[in-house]
């Protein structure tokens, strides 16, 4: 800092010039850099590098959907079967009520059925004793 107090005007238009022209030359250096064969080669490789990650990212998200798509369908299929087997409990069930209603009916009827033979003989009795105490 402090020479830049010392210089002339030229010197300094002298050097910023200077700095101008060499900014341009590692400018035009590095284009020719970027333009080189072998730079060109390492993006390609690079290209090639990330269109492989992206291909084994995609088949990792294909094998990961496919396996949610798996579990989902064993889940459905799980969830049709217990369905199912609770629909096939539930007729079982009202099989048996039924059932069991049946049985609970023909009971009541054949008790039904007694106590009326037994209240036809008494009264086949009373009638019997009165006709025999006239």
């Amino acid at each position: 800092m402090n020479r830049s107090k010392n210089t002339s005007f030229v010197d300094r238009l002298s050097a910023a010039a200077d700095a101008k022209k060499a900014q341009l030359e590692r400018a035009a250096r590095a284009r020719s850099e970027a333009e080189s064969p072998a730079a060109i080669e390492r993006r390609m490789a690079r290209d090639a590098v990330r269109v492989a990650r992206d291909a084994r990212i995609a088949e990792r998200k294909a094998a990961k959907l496919a396996a949610e798509a798996r579990q989902a369908a064993a889940l459905v299929a799980a969830q049709a079967a217990e369905a199912a087997a609770r629909e096939a409990a539930l007729k079982a069930e009202h099989e048996t009520r039924a059932a069991e209603f049946a049985e609970q009916t023909a009971r009541e009827a054949a008790l039904e059925a007694e106590r009326q033979a037994a209240r036809d003989a008494r009264y086949a009795a009373r009638k019997a004793r009165k006709r025999k105490g006239k």
